[in-house]
C-alpha cells in the first residue's frame, strides 16, 4: 500500500462517512442502485430517493419484473431518467443471463445497459473488495491536484493519466474502503470551490498545493454559451382536471407524463387542433438542461368541446391538479404548483 492510500484510509477511518444507507449492508445491489443514482447527483439529495427506492425494488429480480412507468415514478425527481431505463434494462439482463447475480468480472459488469468502467469498478470493489480503480468526478479532481496534472480531464491524454494514477494508487487490501475515502475525501474535503487543504491528509505531497494551483486544478471544460430554446405547454382545465399526456419515448423525459406540448413556432395554431382556447398566459419558467436552457412558457387553456374528443388517445390522462400523479418532470411539477397557487388567489 502506497503513502496515499494509507494516509487516506487513516484520515477515512477517523473522519470519513462510516453510515450511508447502502454501505449496511454493502451488497451488490444496494451498491449499484447507489452508484447510478450518485451518477451527477449529491450524496443528501440520493438518500431519500434511494430509500424508497429500494423499499419498492429490495432487490434485482423485483425492479426487472416491474413495469417501466412504476420504476420512472420511484426515479422521479432525480433527473436523467436514462439512468433509470438502464437500470431496469440491466436488470432483466442480469436475471436473464446471469442468474440474478450482479457478474463479478468487470467486462461483464461494463457490458450492462448504464454502467461505464468507473461504476462498474466501484460496484465490484464496495461489494466484493476487487482491486479495481474508479475514476469518477471527485476522484479525478484530487487525483488531478495530488499530482498538478494540467488539462480538461474530459480530454483523451488527461483522462488515461487520471486513469493510470487511480490505479497506481488503488491498494490490493481494503479497497472496499479505500474507494469510499477517495469518493468521501472528494465529496467533503477536497471540494470544487473553498476545498479545506488544512484538513486534508495528502497536504504534504500535493502539488496543486504546494505550487498554489488548487483553484486553477482540475482544469475547467472550455465554457461556451448554453442556447435557450422554448416551448409552450398548455395547462387544459376541465372540470377542476388538467390533462397530461405521455411524452415519446426518446427525447427529453422519455416516457413520463407530461403537459400538451406546442412548439413556439406553432404556438398560435396548435391550441386551436387540440381544440382547445387559451385563457391565460402564465409566468415563464426557465429549467436548465446540461446542454441548453429550456423557456417553458405556460398557458391556461379549456376546452371547446367535452372532454372526450381529447381522451381518443392512448396516453393521455385527466387528474386532480391538487394530487398530480407521482412520476412527473420536475419543472412540470413547478408549473402546476404555480397554477394550483394561482387558482386560490
Amino acid at each position: 500500500m502506497d503513502a496515499f492510500a494509507y494516509r487516506l484510509l487513516a484520515w477515512w477511518d477517523e473522519h470519513g462517512r462510516h453510515d450511508l444507507p447502502w454501505q449496511h449492508p454493502r451488497d451488490p445491489w444496494r451498491v449499484w442502485v447507489a452508484e447510478v443514482m450518485l451518477q451527477q447527483t449529491q450524496v443528501a439529495t440520493v438518500i431519500p430517493y434511494f430509500a424508497r427506492f429500494m423499499a419498492r425494488f429490495p432487490d434485482i429480480a423485483t425492479l426487472a419484473a416491474a413495469d417501466e412507468d412504476e420504476v420512472l415514478a420511484h426515479w422521479a425527481g432525480l433527473g436523467y431518467y436514462r439512468r433509470a431505463r438502464f437500470l431496469h434494462a440491466a436488470a432483466r439482463y442480469v436475471v436473464e443471463h446471469h442468474g440474478g447475480r450482479f457478474p463479478q468480472d468487470i467486462e461483464a459488469a461494463m457490458a450492462l445497459p448504464g454502467l461505464g468502467r468507473s461504476t462498474a469498478a466501484a460496484i465490484l470493489a464496495q461489494a466484493h473488495g476487487l482491486p479495481h480503480a474508479i475514476l469518477d468526478g471527485n476522484v479525478k479532481r484530487v487525483l488531478a491536484r495530488y499530482h498538478g496534472i494540467e488539462g480538461w480531464p474530459g480530454e483523451g491524454a488527461v483522462e488515461r493519466e487520471l486513469w493510470r494514477q487511480a490505479e497506481a494508487h488503488t491498494p490490493c487490501e481494503r479497497v472496499a474502503d479505500y474507494t469510499q475515502a477517495i469518493m468521501d475525501l472528494g465529496a467533503t474535503v477536497c471540494t470544487p470551490k473553498h476545498p479545506a487543504c488544512e484538513r486534508c491528509p495528502q497536504q504534504v505531497d500535493c502539488a496543486a498545493l504546494r505550487t498554489g494551483r488548487v483553484d486553477a486544478l482540475p482544469t475547467p471544460r472550455p465554457r461556451k454559451a448554453l442556447p435557450v430554446r422554448r416551448t409552450v405547454m398548455l395547462l387544459i382545465e376541465d372540470e377542476g382536471r388538467v390533462l397530461l399526456v405521455r411524452r415519446p419515448p426518446v427525447g427529453v423525459w422519455p416516457g413520463l407524463y407530461s403537459l400538451p406540448e406546442c412548439p413556439t413556432e406553432d404556438a398560435a395554431d396548435c391550441p386551436g387542433r387540440l381544440g382547445v382556447v387559451v385563457t391565460e398566459a402564465l409566468p415563464v419558467l426557465r429549467h436548465t438542461f446540461s446542454h441548453y436552457h429550456l423557456d417553458i412558457e405556460p398557458r391556461r387553456a379549456r376546452l371547446k368541446a367535452p372532454a372526450a374528443r381529447v381522451m381518443d388517445e392512448d396516453g393521455r390522462l385527466w387528474y386532480n391538479p391538487a394530487h398530480p400523479p407521482p412520476g412527473l418532470p420536475a419543472p412540470v411539477q413547478r408549473i402546476i404548483q404555480q397554477y394550483c397557487k394561482r387558482k386560490t388567489t
